[in-house]
């Protein structure tokens, strides 16, 4: 199969689809992979280190496109990219589809076959192609939230962990999944006070079995979230519905009784964030300020650290590509129930049930869509 890796073209996104050693492993295999010209620069891989691999250089987005079968990117298809897609062609990226009703439409038009690393799920019903960029970005976050919080960003002048003397600063994390248990690791690393709100007991249980006394969890049917709201400095936004809109658990009320100089960083801003007041955001001007609290809605968080995301990204994705290539996309999702779930769009047809419902489309069943 011939495979191409364009350049990312979404602002300050300088990760890549696949790293020279992920390229080695597919040209090892028989196939060929096409490469635009330092599309990998960024993230800190020269041309040479993948013309070592195997792969072949091309001038531009469009070679790629037109010479490849399958492309491999890391962020949704921008406009320029979605008309350069062909019928029954492979794209393999994350998609958000339910927060990008014009993205959708191109993809539907293209007749493509649009698998999301987003929605591949596995025997647990976990998310693993999505769990490996969580986890930075759930890091990211308090990373973030910190320096958003220092008084030449807007924030209130606190240091989130204190000093000697002084209490160190309030963080409530919504969501106990992979964001906001990696979100956790490092507000407790800084000493921060924590919460973590979720519905799941059992989840609580576990962060509680690995934080200890260093989070206080919190079950978000049993508390009034007003009252935690008012008192935290830096809000975490980390809640998921799998392909689907994120739940609007923040309203714009419940910012107007937030501290002046308070925090938010809404991590689930690429499934349309889960503040009412969110909007998306770039590295470039990362914060905008509603009744005095900071909002960071960047939607690409974990692109600015490129080479950590990149590498932790291809851990993950690259048994599913080499499937693909190996099989075909037939064979490789007809075999994986899991490996299915991650198709969205198929020749003209939305395959994922919460795309469908959020973006008023028809659902046509992706085993049905496949054969």
């Amino acid at each position: 199969m011939k495979i191409g890796v364009p350049s990312e073209i979404k602002a300050q996104e300088s990760r890549v689809g696949l790293t020279p050693s992920s390229v080695q492993e597919l040209t090892n295999h028989g196939h060929k992979v096409l490469v635009q010209d330092n599309a990998g620069f960024g993230a800190g891989f020269e041309n040479d280190d993948y013309q070592k691999a195997g792969a072949h250089i091309a001038p531009t987005a469009g070679d790629v496109f037109n010479d490849s079968d399958m492309i491999v990117k890391v962020k949704e298809p921008q406009s320029e990219e979605v008309s350069m897609l062909r019928e029954n062609q492979l794209l393999f990226t994350y998609l958000h589809l339910s927060a990008a009703p014009e993205l959708t439409k191109g993809l539907v038009d293209s007749k493509s076959i649009c698998i999301a690393y987003e929605t591949v799920t596995d025997e647990n019903n976990r998310l693993p192609l999505l769990a490996p960029m969580s986890a930075v970005a759930g890091r990211m976050s308090i990373q973030a939230g910190a320096h958003s919080l220092e008084k030449p960003q807007g924030g209130r002048g606190l240091l989130i962990g204190g000093a000697p003397g002084v209490n160190p600063g309030n963080v409530l994390i919504l969501g106990g999944g992979v964001v906001g248990e990696n979100a956790a690791i490092i507000a407790t690393g800084m000493q921060a006070k924590v919460h973590i709100v979720d519905k799941s007991e059992n989840r609580l249980k576990e962060l509680q079995m690995k934080f200890g006394d260093r989070i206080i969890p919190l079950v978000s049917d049993e508390i009034n979230l007003e009252q935690y709201v008012a008192e935290t400095d830096l809000l975490i936004g980390g809640v998921l519905i799998p392909g689907a809109n994120a739940p609007k658990l923040i309203s714009k009320e419940m910012i107007k009784i937030m501290k002046r100089g308070s925090v938010i960083v809404d991590v689930a801003i690429d499934q349309g964030g889960c503040v009412e007041t969110s909007k998306p955001t770039t590295h470039a001007n990362p914060t905008f300020v509603i009744d005095d609290v900071v909002h960071y809605c960047v939607a690409n968080m974990p692109g600015g650290v490129p080479m950590t995301s990149t590498l932790a990204l291809n851990a993950a994705t690259l048994p599913f590509v080499l499937n693909l290539a190996q099989n075909g996309y037939r064979d490789a999702l007809n075999s994986d129930a899991n490996f299915l779930a991650g198709l969205n769009v198929c020749q003209g047809s939305i395959t994922y049930k919460a795309v469908a419902d959020d973006l008023d489309y028809e659902f046509i069943d992706p085993s049905n869509a496949i054969n």
